[in-house]
């Protein structure tokens, strides 16, 4: 098959005989025809349905130009920040600009604007009055409802107000987007589509929905912080695709109308949409600029599944793909891997094969055969629900398989791992097998932190299950003859974290001669649980109130604790330990001397 992109040009559309576009997609990310990239597989998907798709991939909003440069589009403009949030993209959790973007060519900065979502939005009906506008993405999604917002300090309201969208799809985004794009080829006005599971709208008037729950409004939930709460949890608790109800929340006058999320995608659905006809490559006029960085970590990857059952309070997960597993098939995983093995700048490697979480492929759960999750009940913490079926034996035969696919030489697990799923008995093979071929030297885990509260608050397994971990990591590697190491994620200054807390890490790390490189500040994420607990400075589960890092010197002491090896940190470590009344501990955090 000759793989095409999908047009970004008048020449590009007029070599495929259109005169015009069915639907433009507008992306802040450089145009990389990958299913990594979000604008690209919706792209493929409504390709695969029957429709006309262009792309204008990251716009120069100072050039009405640019957004005119595909014409008017039969039925409507899509919208996304791109695969990050771009505030995201643009600063780190301290509010410092960033030196480079990964999903611009050449990893220049600057290529999309602060809010993308906004700005793009508000440029097309600049151009075009009256063009049916969807946003989506991560930057849109978790943004639906009013929220608080890190860069502004503030509870701001939908996304879909400021952006003067018509509907936001949130979530994944395939069948919903399919479902917009054939209503409107129908016929049917885009001020009327209601109902589509994953999407938002606005209304004038609170629809006549079944079992709808009206949560506080924006007006309330910015003036109340209990209000705040109220609303969160109401959200986080409709959050199932067959249990959710449909959300109001009142914007002045106007309704917000938060309808459940969609329902999960079957495996041959899945299987469907990662065979379409990507390219996998980045668009040529990216050449000169030296292609696009972020596409090099996924080049050779392959995703195997979706979804997170971990629910990491930090993390936008649980309300982007959500906790329900969807696994591909065994046979489309291979299918990928053998295209990609075909191309001629394939050096024997596979990268990754994996998802949010390398070893939850084929996870199952009678509950989600029914698009339910548990309301009241974790699936991993404080240990693995009995329900939950890891079936590893799934994965190693996957592993197994790939590796006789010609032209691969190593299967390596890029994305990480879960590591409180590989402690029990059960984990013994897989762990076993992962280290004796699928580790490329190092292996990610994230214990995050190890204050046991700390760890409660972020909905992560208290630290004795990561120190099981690394024995039988370190014992799984001595039998396999290799001397292969763990890249230790940790995280700075999350709710209920201060000094004391930060020292306790720092001491811990000190202790077993950990000196991480990979250490977050935290970044309250619109929509999480821990952004919940940042604004209101409560646990919103049990309405405790909690310890809030918010100044920028105290969150650099921590870091400053938890990279106590680092010549840089010694000042901070120095005037944090002062204002704990422990100038005595210097001592064991001297940066060690250069040999």
């Amino acid at each position: 098959m000759n793989k095409q992109f999908l047009p970004t040009t008048q020449e590009e559309m007029h070599d495929r005989g259109w005169d015009a576009c069915d639907i433009i997609l507008v992306t802040g990310d450089a145009y990389v025809d990958h299913p990594s990239y979000g604008a690209s597989l919706i792209g493929r998907v409504l390709e695969n349905a029957g429709f006309k798709v262009g792309i204008i991939a990251q716009p120069d909003c100072a050039r009405l130009d640019d957004f005119t440069s595909l014409g008017r589009p039969r039925l409507f403009f899509g919208v996304t920040a791109g695969n990050l949030d771009s505030m995201v993209a643009h600063y780190s959790a301290n509010r410092v600009p960033r030196k480079t973007d990964d999903y611009s060519p050449g990893g220049k900065i600057g290529l999309r604007p602060d809010r993308a979502t906004i700005v793009y939005t508000n440029k097309i009906r600049q151009a075009y009055k009256g063009m049916p506008v969807v946003i989506g993405g991560i930057e849109a999604s978790l943004r639906r409802l009013a929220h608080y917002d890190y860069w502004s300090d503030t509870v701001k309201r939908s996304i879909l107000l400021d952006a003067k969208a018509d509907i936001l799809v949130y979530g994944m985004g395939e069948t919903q987007t399919i479902e917009i794009a054939q209503r409107l080829s129908r016929g049917d006005d885009i001020k009327t589509i209601d109902g589509i599971p994953g999407t938002v709208v606005i209304r004038n008037d609170a629809p006549q929905v079944k079992d709808a729950l009206t949560i506080p409004s924006f007006e309330k939930i910015s003036s109340e912080k209990g209000a705040f709460t109220e609303a969160f949890m109401a959200c986080y608790g409709q959050s199932d695709p067959s249990r959710g109800k449909t959300l109001l929340q009142k914007h002045g006058e106007r309704y917000i109308v938060h309808f459940p999320p969609a329902r999960p995608l079957s495996p041959q659905e899945l299987d469907r949409i990662y065979a379409l006809p990507f390219v996998r490559a980045w668009h040529p006029s990216y050449d000169k600029a030296g292609g696009v960085p972020g596409f090099e970590s996924v080049r050779f990857s392959v995703t195997s599944h979706r979804g997170c059952p971990g629910a990491c309070n930090f993390c936008s997960l649980f309300f982007h793909q959500g906790r329900i597993v969807q696994s591909r098939s065994e046979g489309s995983v291979l299918h990928e891997i053998r295209e990609i093995a075909a191309r001629d700048y394939f050096k024997g490697t596979i990268t990754d094969i994996g998802g949010p979480t390398a070893n939850l492929y084929m996870a199952a759960c009678a509950s989600w055969k029914k698009g339910l999750a548990c309301k009241d009940k974790n699936c991993i913490t404080p240990a693995k629900c009995k329900s939950l079926s890891l079936r590893y034996d799934k994965t190693l035969k996957l592993w197994e398989q790939a590796l006789k696919i010609p032209g691969v030489q190593h299967i390596f697990i890029g994305s990480g791992v879960r590591y409180d799923l590989l402690v029990e008995q059960y984990s013994d093979r897989f762990l076993k097998e992962l280290c004796a071929q699928h580790i490329s030297g190092y292996l990610k885990v994230a214990p995050e932190h190890s204050s046991g509260r700390v760890l409660a608050l972020m909905n992560k397994p208290a630290i004795d299950t990561y120190e099981r971990f690394v024995n039988r990591f370190n014992k799984a590697n001595k039998d396999a003859g290799k001397k292969q190491f763990l890249v230790n994620y940790f995280i700075g200054s999350h709710p209920g974290s201060g000094l004391e807390e930060a020292l306790e890490l720092a001491q811990y790390l000190a202790k077993r001669g950990i000196r991480p490189e990979q250490i977050q500040d935290f970044l309250p994420l619109p929509m999480t649980v821990s952004a919940c607990m940042y604004h209101t400075g409560k646990d919103p589960f049990t309405g405790k109130a909690l310890y809030v890092a918010r100044g920028m010197r105290e969150r650099k002491k921590q870091r400053a604790l938890m990279q106590y090896t680092q010549a840089r940190s010694m000042d901070l470590v120095r005037e944090a330990l002062r204002d704990l009344k422990k100038p005595h501990l210097i001592g064991l955090f001297k940066t060690p001397k250069k040999k």
